[in-house]
C-alpha cells in the first residue's frame, strides 16, 4: 500500500490545530492501516520523524433529510506525534 493510500487527508479542527504546538497532527487514514504503516507513510510524505501514533475509529453520525435518514460513513483517525528534534509539517503552518 502506497503512502498516499494510507494518509487520506489532514483533519483541520480547533483541537487538532491546538496540538500543533506540541507537534501533534491529526489525519484521516485508511481503515485497514496499522500504526506502523501510518508512521512510515507520514515520514515518507512529509520528511519528518514520528515518535508515536494513536488511532481511533470515528463512528458515522446519523443524518436526516426529511423522512429518510441514514448514517455518514465511519472512518479512522490517527494522531501522529513527532519527535522533539523533528521539523514541523509545513502544510499545517499556513492554517494558523
Amino acid at each position: 500500500m502506497a503512502a498516499q493510500d494510507i494518509i487520506i487527508r489532514p483533519v483541520i479542527t480547533e483541537k487538532s490545530m491546538s496540538g500543533m504546538a506540541t507537534k501533534k497532527y491529526a489525519f484521516e487514514v485508511a481503515k485497514d492501516a496499522n500504526k506502523i504503516e501510518i508512521a512510515k507513510a507520514v515520514e515518507e510524505l512529509f520528511g519528518v520523524k514520528v515518535a508515536k501514533v494513536n488511532t481511533l475509529h470515528v463512528r458515522g453520525q446519523l443524518r436526516r433529510q426529511g423522512r429518510s435518514e441514514g448514517y455518514r460513513p465511519s472512518w479512522k483517525k490517527a494522531y501522529v506525534t513527532l519527535t522533539e528534534d523533528s521539523k514541523t509539517i509545513e502544510f499545517f503552518e499556513g492554517m494558523m
